[in-house]
Parts: structure tokens; C-alpha cells; sequence
């Protein structure tokens, strides 16, 4: 939509040959035509996001949210030279969503008609699992896309979630998440993908490529090093080298600009060995923009710049703070107006912050607002169709449900799974009849509608009690605990309820909140991985029953799994599945649906010490120079299935077709070459099931210490009883690459091994090669990717 306001002396019926107006120039040229006619205060104001409705009060608000919460002056004042952004229109209150697009497009038409330019502002909300709106749907958390392994999904998930964000009239989602886990005592790892960058990077790309499919600005968060606290804790500083930055914590980030085109990237609350990434230009500008090419945005998380301040400590004063954000390369301040308001506008006219900087990030807004079609002619505020507005249909519940089914990790199995009919089952555990318990913290129902009681909750969210209730006609139910708290009296009938059954199911887990309100989510670290309050206390007395127990766990971290719960006779593990988990969870424990999920991050054995991830170098793994066995009770990658299935043929050829490789004589690789693998599988079992391949890479002898294995490809294998498939893995050498004594990122000349496995703790075949020629350095133009090829074979019958 144009405004009806002349720019220049020109009539409105004049604009169409006003060079930033006119569709036939790049948005580049666009831009700078508009530019040089900005005053400051528009200028500024393209700069900011204006969060209308936001309350400081109550329980839940973020720490210091109150501080930087200022009353609003009148909307007209707010708005006379123009908006940024415009934040959380949906997500900061429950609103009908047909009400909440004709209102949306109202306050647009208000910005475009107050201003000189006339320019929308750019619409954001959150999108982790799910438009964060009342009535949609909601989806599973980022851990179980990990669990998952399934990019071509978890992209189909986030085309759905942009189409409902832009029936709305929203222009950019704050998602994905790519923090690589590396403390499970993290409030947020519900948050992350999982704990391997390889496999955090392809699915946070997949989930980068749906959304942007849909024309939604897709905003990678949260870069770079919030996921590496000192302690697990949430805004503590991270003591991360150079190496650990490079190898693990970026990659994501390039994947997903690289395979998946986000045009939008959040800065990390996170300080950096002193550095805070808000003012950190090395990170922002150098890395992101001068040597990845990034040219799209960077926006602040929510009140970081002030942070700089208040927290950090490396500013005296808000434009301090403000020059220092700028400097550094951040564009947007998010969630309102704050340091980029008055301080930074009397700070470039007392002449401390130059001018140019405040050009150069507006010069990067309006082009991404030119290629979002906001300064068209033709841009309309409101859908024609907007009255048929859903945001929780069949096709989105469709997907959520089978990405759910996908994501729940059959951890052990003795046999008691699937649940033999006519058998009489207990259901015990503080999770199982929760809605909540599915739900993951920036879901709207807990983000949102936790504060506004008077609301219901917008979607329905089946339990597992009232799933299981579906297939299992002799079903009790007893809590025996709450989720928190140390009131152990009701362990004693839950007791008494499993003694009474033929089994039980004990759901135990997490509720997701927010600083404080919850056992996981922002603000909810753990001070070690023994489950909540009194539940590990359940789970004993359960097992000592004598009865035939499935562990089902519902969380948003793993939590340790100790040599006494090895007395469980099936453990299943679900993160947050949604709102259509416990139908997922029921279909598995039934047999309806044959698991297939592979864990995103480690299940580990103790509770305490320092949590750690399956990448590690050899002393990071058991040893003799430690009493402390940090070996995991089920590793990353690992996961069961109802059908068998057998693995064989397994080989590797170098890229000019050398012969296959053995022990005694490993395959020549080419630092700049292909090397490729393949294995043949085959369902042995009597139901058809889905194996999960990796593909892991383990260097012996590096310049610098290496993981002893680590993720470089996988492949999702759906097979009937006695069909068989060749999964084929085409590697680049790039993929070996890792960050040398010199702090450069190279592919290093020597022996590696190509391990297939079902998990990082289970290698089936081990194929020895050797890179050969000279050390090679690479850039960010280096293959990232390791392509799949699954060809299936004739089935033979299951007799057979």
C-alpha cells in the first residue's frame, strides 16, 4: 500500500516514477535512491521494533524486561516518522486470528499513512515449534527434529508454519535455533537440534528452506556460543576456544545461509572470552558479512544492546551501548525502541557515533523490506481470503503428528513393547495426564497463555492417559508425584497400582517454563540431570514392584539413566512432541506405529560432574588416568526398533574407482577428491520399519585433538519384512576438515576411517582410507554436505 502523503512535492498519482518506488531497479538501487532523502529521525526509526501491548508485570516477565519496558507515548507519535518492525502482534497476547490479521492490518495502514514514506513496518513473531499465536498449531521442539533425522520433513513442518505466518501478515520468524548442545544442564537444550553440528546444520537449513520457501524471513539464532555456558547456566560468560567456536558452534550457521538462504540473523546474549557478541565486530562484520558474504540483517535479541550496559558492563551509557551494537554490525533493535531511539539520535549529533554506520544498517532493512515487496506500489495489508483464517487445520496437525511418530527414541526393549493386548496396564507418573507436558517453552500456550488464565488454551492437546485410553481398555491412572516439588505421599498408591497390573507405564519428564516457572526452558538450568523433584524416588519404588515397567520419558533435556534404572524392562524417550505427541507416544507403545527415532544428544549415566558430549577427544572418553567413567548410558544416534535388521557389504571407493577397501590396504582420497561408501540393508524382521544409517568419521592422528568420531552423513531407510536397500554415501574430503595449529580450517593428508554405524557408540563396518596430497586450507566455499542415495532392492520374503 502507497501512502497518500506527496514525498518531494510530488502527487500521490506522480510516485510510480519515484526511483525507490520503481519495481524495475534492483532492491540495491532502490534503496539508495530512498536513502539520501531521510531525515535522521526516519532514518532511526527504520532501525527499531515497537512492541505494542507488552507487560513488564507479573509472574513469568523476563529478568530486567521491566527496566527497558517504558510506557509507549501516543501511537501517532510512535509512529509519525515511520516503523521498523513490528513486534509480536500475535505472540504477546491471545487474539483470534481472523481479529488479529484485520487488526494487524489496520495499525499498517496507520504507519504507511502517518509517515512521509509510507513504508509497512516488518512483521516478526516466533516460530520455534509453530506460529506462536493463540489457535496454531503446535509442533514438535528442535530436539525431536534432531531425534527425528529427517530434514525432508522437519522443511515440510516449517513450509506450513510460514504459510499460516503469512496468510497473518507477518514478514520474518525468530527461528531456527542452530546453539549446538554442549551442557544438557542448559534450561534451553529443548531448544537445540541436538549435540553434533553436522546434524544440527542440516536440519536447521531444511527448516530455513520451508520457511523462506513461503516468503517469511527466516532468522537464525542464536549466533554465536550461547549453548557453551560456563556451568550450563543461562547468560553466563562462555569459556570457549577458537577451535571449539570454528569446529563446532559455526558450522550450523553456515549451513543454514549456505544450503537454506536465511536472510536474517539474531547475535548470541553470549560473552566470548570477555567479548560480548553484541559488540563483538570481528564476529558480526568480519566473519559474518566480510568473509561468509551475509547480506541480509542482524538483529538483536531481545534488550541485548542495553545488556552491553547493564549487564556486561562494557558501556557507561545506553548510546554507548547503542554505537558500540552498531560498530559492531547489528542492524535492528529488538523487541522496542531503547538505546536506538533518543541516546544514539543525540549521540550522532553530538558527533560520537558516525552517521554512516546508522546508513549502512538502514541500507540493509530497506532492501530486505524492498525484497519483502513492502515499498510496491501494490502491497496490500490484508489477504482477501483472511476471513477464512485457520492456523490449526488438518494439514498442519498432519504434520506434527508424524513428525512426533518419528521423533520418539526406543532407548530399551526387553520385549514387553509393543503392549500385548488384554493385558491390564497401570499408568503411573506426574506427565502422563498433563497437556502441558508436551509443550516446550516458546510454545504459545507456554510462552503466551500461561499469563492470561482467562483464555483456553486455543488447541487441543490430547495426553498420553487419554491416548493410551484409546487402545488399552484396562487402563488405570495414578500420579504419584508432581513434576516438582519434595511431597512423596502419593508414591505409595501408584505403587500399589503397578503391583496390581500386568504392566506399567511410568511417564515421568519435564513442564517447560520460563526464568524459573519450569524444570526446563530459558531461565530453567539444572543444577545436575536427576530428574525433578521426587520422581526419581517413583521411578524406584515402581521398579521394585517387580512388574514389568516401560520408562517413558517426556523432556526437554536428557536426564541420567544410572545402572539402577537398567531394571526397566522398555525405556522410551520423547522431547516435547506436541500437541499431537501422546497420540505419537500411544501409537508407538501399541505397536500402531514401529519407532524410529535416533537420540539428538546423549543419555548419560551419572547426574553429576561436568555433562558431556559424544565429541570428544580420546581423554574426553573413558580412560585410565580418571576414576570418572563418563561413558553414556545410551549414546548419541542410538535408538531401537520393533523389526530387526541386518547390514552387510559394506565398502569404500576413492573417486577414480580403486578397489575396495580392507584393513591392509585403505582407499587413496584425494585432499580435493570423493571418496564414497556403501552398505546394504535389510529388514529381517516380520514388520516393516525404518533403519536410521550413519555415516562417522574418526581421524587417529590430526595437528590438533580431534573427536574420536563425529556425524558426517546419514540416511533415513524405510523397508518391508525382507527388502533390502544400497545407501550409498558420496563424501567430499571437505567434510574432514577441522581448524589447525595455524587457526585455519584445513583438510589435513593422512588415515582416517568411514565408520558405519547405528549410533556413535555402535560402529557396524570401519573402511580405512588415506587422504593424500598436501595439506589444503578451505573457506567458507567448501562442500558442506555429504549426498545419500538410497536405491532399494527386490524383497525377498521374510521365510527366506
Amino acid at each position: 500500500m502507497r501512502s497518500n502523503v506527496p514525498v518531494d512535492g510530488a502527487p500521490a498519482a506522480s510516485r510510480d516514477v519515484t526511483p525507490w518506488r520503481d519495481a524495475r531497479l534492483s532492491p540495491a538501487e532502490r534503496a539508495e535512491a530512498l536513502l539520501p532523502q531521510m531525515t535522521l529521525e526516519e532514518k532511526l526509526a527504520q532501525l527499531v521494533g515497537v512492541w505494542v501491548g507488552a507487560d513488564a508485570s507479573g509472574e513469568g516477565v523476563a529478568p530486567h524486561q521491566a527496566d527497558m519496558l517504558n510506557e509507549l507515548p501516543p501511537w501517532s507519535t510512535v509512529i509519525r516518522y515511520g516503523l521498523g518492525q513490528l513486534t509480536r502482534p500475535f505472540g504477546t497476547a491471545p487474539v483470534d486470528p481472523v481479529r488479529g490479521a484485520r487488526s494487524l492490518a489496520a495499525s499498517q495502514a496507520q504507519i504507511v499513512a502517518a509517515s512521509r514514506f509510507g513504508i509497512p513496518a516488518q512483521v516478526h513473531e516466533e516460530c520455534l515449534t509453530g506460529f506462536a499465536a493463540w489457535r496454531a498449531t503446535v509442533y514438535p521442539t528442535p530436539l525431536s527434529w534432531g531425534a527425528a533425522f529427517d530434514p525432508e520433513l522437519v522443511e515440510e513442518m516449517a513450509a506450513q508454519i510460514g504459510r499460516s505466518m503469512r496468510a497473518a501478515g507477518v514478514h520474518q520468524g525468530l527461528a531456527p535455533v542452530l546453539d549446538v548442545t554442549r551442557d544438557y544442564r542448559w534450561g534451553r537444550t529443548e531448544e537445540t537440534i541436538g549435540e553434533d553440528p553436522y546434524l544440527v546444520g542440516t536440519t536447521g537449513a531444511a527448516y530455513v528452506r520451508g520457511l523462506e520457501s513461503t516468503g517469511i524471513v527466516a532468522t537464525l539464532k542464536h549466533f554465536a556460543g550461547y549453548s557453551a555456558s560456563r556451568g550450563g547456566r543461562n547468560l553466563a560468560p562462555v569459556p570457549m576456544g577458537r577451535r571449539e567456536l570454528a569446529d563446532v558452534i559455526l558450522p550450523p550457521f553456515e549451513m543454514a545461509l549456505r544450503l537454506g538462504g536465511a536472510r536474517s540473523v539474531m547475535h548470541s546474549y553470549a560473552e566470548i572470552d570477555g567479548l560480548p557478541v553484541a559488540a563483538d565486530e570481528e564476529l558480526l562484520t568480519g566473519l559474518l558479512r566480510d568473509e561468509w558474504g551475509f547480506t541480509g540483517t542482524v538483529v538483536a535479541d531481545y534488550f541485548a544492546i542495553r545488556f552491553l550496559q547493564t549487564l556486561h558492563g562494557v558501556a557507561e551509557r545506553s548510546a554507548d551501548a547503542a554505537g558500540l551494537a552498531l560498530r559492531a554490525g547489528i542492524d535492528v533493535e529488538l523487541p522496542t525502541v531503547d538505546t536506538f531511539g533518543d541516546p544514539l539520535m543525540a549521540a550522532v549529533r553530538a558527533g560520537e557515533v558516525d552517521e554512516a554506520l546508522i546508513d549502512r544498517a538502514l541500507r540493509r532493512v530497506l532492501i530486505q523490506k524492498i525484497e519483502l515487496g513492502l515499498l510496491d506500489d501494490g502491497w496490500q495489508e490484508l489477504p482477501d481470503d483472511v476471513a477464512g483464517l485457520r492456523l490449526d487445520d488438518e494439514a498442519s496437525q498432519d504434520v506434527a503428528v508424524r513428525l512426533a511418530r518419528e521423533s520418539v527414541v526406543l532407548l530399551r526393549n526387553t520385549g514387553v513393547l509393543p503392549l500385548p493386548a488384554g493385558r491390564r496396564v497401570a499408568l503411573v507418573g506426574p506427565v502422563a495426564d498433563d497437556p502441558m507436558a508436551m509443550l516446550g517453552c516458546y510454545t504459545f500456550p507456554n510462552h503466551v497463555g500461561v499469563k492470561h488464565s482467562e483464555f483456553e488454551m486455543g488447541v487441543d492437546i490430547p495426553t498420553l492417559r487419554d491416548e493410551l485410553a484409546r487402545h488399552v481398555p484396562q487402563l488405570s491412572y495414578e500420579p504419584g508425584c508432581a513434576i516438582t516439588g519434595d511431597d512423596s505421599s502419593g508414591i505409595a498408591a501408584a505403587v500399589a497400582e503397578a503391583a496390581a497390573a500386568d504392566v506399567c507405564v511410568l511417564a515421568v519428564g519435564d513442564r517447560a517454563g520460563m526464568f524459573g516457572r519450569g524444570t526446563s526452558g530459558e531461565g530453567c538450568d539444572a543444577v545436575d540431570l536427576t530428574l525433578p523433584g521426587v520422581q526419581a524416588d517413583l521411578v524406584r519404588a515402581v521398579l521394585a514392584t517387580g512388574t514389568p515397567v516401560v520408562l517413558v520419558l517426556m523432556t526437554g533435556r536428557p536426564y541420567a539413566l544410572g545402572t539402577e534404572f537398567d531394571a526397566a524392562a522398555a525405556v522410551v524417550q520423547a522431547f516435547f512432541l506436541g500437541q499431537r505427541g501422546g497420540q505419537a507416544l500411544a501409537e508407538v507403545l501399541t505397536g500402531a506405529v514401529n519407532p524410529s527415532g535416533r537420540l539428538p544428544v546423549s543419555v548419560p549415566r551419572d547426574a553429576g560432574g561436568l555433562p558431556g558430549t559424544y565429541l570428544a577427544p580420546p581423554l574426553g572418553h573413558a580412560n585410565q588416568v580418571s576414576s570418572i567413567d563418563p561413558t553414556p548410558a545410551y549414546p548419541f544416534g542410538h535408538g531401537l526398533s520393533y523389526t530387526s535388521f541386518d547390514w552387510s557389504d559394506a565398502s569404500a571407493v576413492g573417486p577414480a574407482g580403486e578397489a575396495y577397501a580392507d584393513p591392509t590396504d585403505p582407499v587413496t582420497w584425494p585432499v580435493d577428491g570423493e571418496a564414497r561408501v556403501r552398505v546394504t540393508v535389510r529388514n529381517t524382521g516380520s514388520r516393516s520399519g525404518t533403519e536410521v544409517v550413519q555415516l562417522y568419521l574418526h581421524d587417529p592422528v590430526a595437528q590438533t585433538t580431534r573427536p574420536v568420531t563425529r556425524l558426517v552423513g546419514y540416511a533415513r531407510v524405510p523397508l518391508e519384512p525382507g527388502a533390502a536397500a544400497d545407501v550409498t554415501f558420496d563424501v567430499p574430503a571437505d567434510v574432514t576438515s577441522f581448524t589447525g595449529r595455524s587457526g585455519r580450517r584445513i583438510v589435513e593428508p593422512g588415515a582416517v576411517e568411514l565408520r558405519l554405524g547405528r549410533s556413535s557408540g555402535e560402529t557396524v563396518a570401519a573402511l580405512a582410507l588415506r587422504l593424500t596430497g598436501v595439506e589444503r586450507q578451505v573457506g567458507h566455499d567448501r562442500e558442506l554436505l555429504t549426498s545419500v542415495r538410497i536405491e532399494h532392492l527386490l524383497a525377498v520374503p521374510h521365510s527366506a
